[in-house]
């Protein structure tokens, strides 16, 4: 059975580099642009994996991270944030378990933050 991950971003062309990644290594990729709508998903999903935008309409990541480490269904499944650095995104954030810039080799960094959540090696030391 494959594994599941939800792609949460605003920019489709991010959104759509990381579900070609993901798909590219296995994964099942369902994707919203907002987190009502990735909320929405996970009424009838229930992923391995979250990648999630910080900055979008509607409902912003870290609402949708809130709203997902309040429920007990949902707390436990691995977060990768991927943030403009532009964004105001705080690196001081914890709830998360990888996060990334999507301006700086967005691959590369995805390898990285995949190995980290998955417990595949190399990532280790960050």
């Amino acid at each position: 059975m494959p594994r599941v991950a939800l792609v949460v971003d605003d920019s489709m062309l991010i959104r759509y580099a990381v579900c070609r990644f993901l798909e590219e290594r296995g994964f099942q990729v369902e994707s919203a642009t907002n987190g009502l709508e990735a909320l929405q998903i996970l009424q009838r999903v229930r992923p391995d994996l979250i990648v999630t935008d910080m900055r979008m309409p509607k409902m912003s990541g870290n609402e949708l991270i809130d709203a997902l480490k309040s429920n007990p269904e949902t707390a436990s499944i691995p977060l990768i944030i991927v943030a403009g650095r532009a964004s105001g995104f705080d690196e001081t954030e914890k709830r998360a378990t990888f996060s990334i810039y999507k301006d700086i080799d967005l691959q590369s960094q995805l390898e990285k933050a995949l190995d980290a959540v998955t417990g595949r090696g190399r990532a280790a030391g960050r």
